[in-house]
Order: structure tokens, then sequence, then C-alpha cells
């Protein structure tokens, strides 16, 4: 199979790195100096240190170029630059399959990645949404990790899994779209939480019950949302949550124990290089909660941080004093 994967940021190129070991694999980078350091040193010039990439892969930087002989095409940008990617394949008039490897919310439309993807493309485009526990640099090293496809069940959906199922990536399927990208987007946020819990010294139950009361938010929005719950409990879920939360890989994590630590959080995105997507996602989440008629009060503590309104300690504060509940709340 023929693969263009659009997006050479850290998980693009893991994931080009590998697909290829089965699969021609073309990479395109949007940026001219990150294409000619993939494709005149074989190493990214930002991300995956001293991780090389396979001498088949092929690095392009012309669009059309890149999509020209695809069978399949993997959207592996930050959500912000998606609709961009998206108008492009429209243009050049692509009507093959498309995964969708970001999470997030755009911020205009606060449309999910595959709603988006479904209105520009149209039907000639089957959309699917790829998630999971996975951080780039393992994957790119050949490390086991399982992820989801999710889209609609059918021929396709299990051709597809047949064709990116190898020994170190082991792909499940799923027909939840809507809550495997909720999961994705929403994990971002929490964790960002847990890394100010962490950074501010609180202790290991008091992360642990962090993260179970963001999987209830994360359930909460689902449900008027379309979600599947057991969406939720899986590997783009629970699996993906218990990562990003508790890694210092995570980017999100990361945020959160500078935010914990008084750091501005501009300077804390300009060290880290690359799009941390829970502090976008926080941003969008109020309005897309109140349409929802849905109370989300981790993420809410984490966007009074993000925008200045309140100290990590005031947040967390606010949470521990929150008048008791039932749990199922």
């Amino acid at each position: 199979m023929q693969i263009a994967i659009l997006g050479a940021g850290a998980w693009g190129t893991a994931l080009a790195i590998s697909l290829s070991a089965r699969h021609n694999v073309t990479l395109w980078a949007r940026r001219l100096e990150v294409c000619a350091a993939l494709r005149d040193h074989r190493f990214h010039p930002h991300a995956l240190s001293g991780i090389s990439l396979p001498a088949q892969i092929e690095i392009e930087s012309d669009f059309k170029s890149a999509i020209l002989h695809a069978d399949l095409i993997v959207i592996s940008v930050a959500v912000a630059g998606i609709r961009s990617v998206l108008d492009q394949l429209a243009a050049c008039g692509y009507q093959k399959p498309v995964i969708l490897a970001c999470k997030g919310f755009e911020q205009d439309s606060e449309q999910l990645p595959h709603v988006l993807a479904q209105q520009i493309l149209g039907s000639g485009s089957p959309v699917f949404s790829l998630s999971g526990p996975s951080f780039a640099s393992e994957v790119a090293q050949g490390k086991p990790t399982a992820l989801v496809l999710a889209g609609e069940d059918g021929p396709l959906l299990s051709e597809l899994l047949a064709a990116l199922h190898h020994s170190h990536l082991r792909i499940y399927s799923n027909d939840d779209p809507t809550g495997v990208e909720l999961a994705g987007a929403l994990k971002n946020v929490i964790a960002i939480a847990a890394g100010m819990c962490d950074g501010m010294g609180l202790g290991l139950n008091a992360r642990a019950a962090l993260i179970t009361r963001g999987l209830a938010e994360i359930r909460r929005l689902g449900k008027p949302m379309g979600a599947k719950p057991e969406t939720f409990l899986g590997l783009a879920g629970l699996g993906d949550l218990m990562l990003t939360c508790t890694a210092p890989l995570s980017r999100n994590y990361r945020v959160g124990q500078g935010l914990a630590k008084g750091q501005d959080l501009q300077a804390i995105l300009s060290e880290l290089g690359e799009v941390a997507e829970g502090v976008s996602t926080a941003r969008a989440l109020p309005r897309i909660a109140t349409r929802e008629g849905v109370e989300m009060p981790i993420c809410a503590a984490v966007l009074s941080v993000i925008e200045g309104h309140s100290s990590c300690a005031h947040a967390m504060t606010t949470l521990l004093e929150r008048d008791p509940r039932s749990e199922a709340q």
C-alpha cells in the first residue's frame, strides 16, 4: 500500500517509521527546513532525538506530489492546521480513505476532526480516527503499542486494520469516532491538571482521584454528544488518559508541572517546541460544555490557571472544597 502521511511532527514521523516496515510511505513536511533535515540527514531536527528515518521513506514538501499515488492518507498535524490540509485535499479531488491522527477541537467551529473532515471531503473519502496510548518516541523505536481505529464498521475498516497492524503496532477497531476523538482531546486537559497536581507535590492519592474524576468529566460530555460509554473505558479513553497523566514524556503533563512551578505559559510552550493540544482544548471547552449542559469543574480549573485568573493552589483548593455529592454525578 502507498501511504502518504501529512504532517512531519513527532507523531507523523513516528507513524512513518512504523508503517514503512510494511508499506511505501511518503512523509509530507510543510516546513522546508524540516523537510531538508529529514531528507538529507534522516533525523528530525526538533523531535525524536537519536532516531533515524529508514532510507525507504520518501520525504516531500510539495503537497500534490506527496499525495499523487497515495492509496491512503494519514493526517497528523495540529488541529489548528487540519482545515488547511483538508481544503488542499478537497481541491486536489482526493477520493480515497483518510485517517485522522490528531487530537482536539478546531477553535472556530468547535468541531471534532472527523466531523470537519466529512464536511470538507464529502462522502467520497471515508474518514477514520486513530488514537490510543502512544508516545511518538516509543512507536518510532518499535516498542509495543496498541491503538484503536474508529470509523464505520465494514470491509474497509477490516482492510485498514489488516494493513496497519504489525508485530509492534496492534490496532483494534471501533465504531465510535466521536467517543474516540472526545477522549483523545479531553485527556490532554486532564493531563495538565495531573501535571499541576504532581508539580505541587499533592501526592499519588490526589493524582489517582484527579484522573478518576477526570474520566467522569469526559464521559459526562460524551453522553449528550452521542459517544458510547464503553469507548471511554478502552484504549482511546482510560488507556490514553493513564499514560498522558502519569508520564513526563507527555507534553500536556509538563505544561501542568511548569504552571505549578509558577512558570509563564508561553515560556513553557516555547521550551516544549511542539504543540500541547490541551491548552487550546481547554479554551474551547466552556462553550462546548455550556452548549451540552455539562459541568466540567476540573477542565474549568485548568482553564482558570491557563488564562491567569487563578493560581494552581487556588484552583486545586476550589476543586477540593466543592460540595459532597454522589460519585455517579
